[in-house]
């Protein structure tokens, strides 16, 4: 059985203005004093478990958790919305909210966190660096060997974008509406190491780029590939990589079964010999950007053909290229049942733009977003 983890980025508000807020610090502040040892016996987390799991990232208006490693879908659930319960604990302490948004609603300058690293970004990367305030959702999922973990990537590549339809919850940019479902894809891809890529065909030519790129100096190191999809760099796994952080917990567990169908489905296919579809990865490209700009709302890319297709098509074809996977897995009822709620009830970006033409404010759309979050709202 194939493990999976999930790492969320969450946003950090104010909790009367709804505006974003460097409280990162306070955050991981408040989460260490939570851990301190009270007996001398060592680190534990509020609940009794050892240590937290929260981490600063880019921005100081976000903090980002990871789950452990599971390989059942209500374990992933539990502690999800733990790790979300715990991060508000922390935030209250600062007069804040978390949100599980891909986006700031409102208007926000963002503020780089410190240290040598992302004093680097900010000299190279600039403006893009200033601007990249967005959380996504990051599913990790166990291969047995790099050779594995190539193959993989190179068969999952057209399913991607329909996951960011799935996922779509960025649809506001500095207090405009952007037009898109997941406007986080979009300034995500500014990156010059973002986005789609083409078949490597073995671990050795993927290593052989990852090398070539780190060494044109544009990047600092391996950590800054940004493929869609990756071998990660610290975890025996592909890192699956192109989800807005979901509104909803539920969102996150559909999305790590869906990509458990697709390593495995990826993996059986290598095993029986059967070669990656040579889509270009120009269509990528186009199948990435229509699915940022229609979440679940406008037509997608289907991934077998790249030609236009409602986007129930896209996910009807997505289920049923990992539907054999899923039922040896055991999470076939889980991923239809998902399915059913998600394109009945809407991604984040139908359900943030519903807010705001029922309530008529940004702030009001952050409030109930930072009430989802936690399972507070609807």
């Amino acid at each position: 059985m194939r493990s999976v983890g999930v790492e969320e980025e969450l946003l950090l508000v104010d909790a009367d203005s709804g505006e974003a807020r460097a409280l990162s610090g306070a955050v991981l502040a408040a989460a260490d004093r939570a851990c301190a040892p009270a007996d001398g016996e060592g680190r534990t987390g509020g609940d009794g478990a050892q240590g937290h799991t929260f981490e600063a990232e880019l921005q100081k208006e976000q903090v980002e958790f990871a789950t452990k490693p599971v390989t059942e879908m209500g374990e992933l659930h539990e502690e999800i919305v733990r790790w979300r319960g715990e991060a508000a604990r922390h935030a209250a302490t600062a007069g804040g909210l978390v949100v599980a948004v891909g986006t700031s609603p409102l208007a926000v300058r963002p503020s780089l966190s410190t240290g040598p690293r992302y004093e680097w970004v900010a000299r190279q990367f600039g403006m893009t660096a200033q601007e990249q305030l967005t959380c996504g959702c990051h599913v990790h999922v166990s291969v047995e060997s790099d050779e594995e973990g190539v193959a993989v990537l190179d068969r999952i590549r057209p399913w991607l974008p329909v996951l960011t339809a799935m996922s779509a919850n960025s649809p506001f940019w500095q207090g405009e509406d952007s037009l898109y479902a997941s406007y986080r894809s979009r300034v995500w891809n500014r990156l010059p190491s973002a986005g789609p890529v083409d078949v490597f065909g073995s671990a050795d030519r993927y290593h052989e780029e990852v090398a070539a790129m780190v060494g044109t100096g544009v990047l600092h190191d391996t950590g800054m590939i940004y493929f869609d999809a990756r071998l990660s760099a610290s975890y025996p796994t592909v890192e699956i990589r192109v989800a807005d952080v979901a509104l909803h917990a539920s969102t996150p567990v559909l999305l790590a079964a869906l990509a458990r169908g697709l390593v495995e489905t990826a993996a059986r296919a290598w095993r029986a010999g059967d070669p990656p579809a040579r889509i270009s990865t120009s269509l990528l490209r186009l199948a990435s950007w229509q699915a940022g700009r229609s979440g679940l709302d406008g037509p997608l890319l289907h991934p077998e053909t790249m030609r236009e297709a409602p986007a129930e098509a896209a996910v009807e074809a997505l289920y049923q290229h990992v539907r054999e996977a899923l039922v040896d897995l055991g999470d076939d009822d889980l991923v239809r049942a998902g399915i059913a709620e998600l394109l009945e009830r809407g991604n984040g970006a139908r359900v943030q733009r519903s807010v705001l033409r029922a309530e008529g404010s940004l702030a009001a759309v952050v409030r109930q977003c930072a009430r989802i979050t936690t399972g507070d709202g609807g």
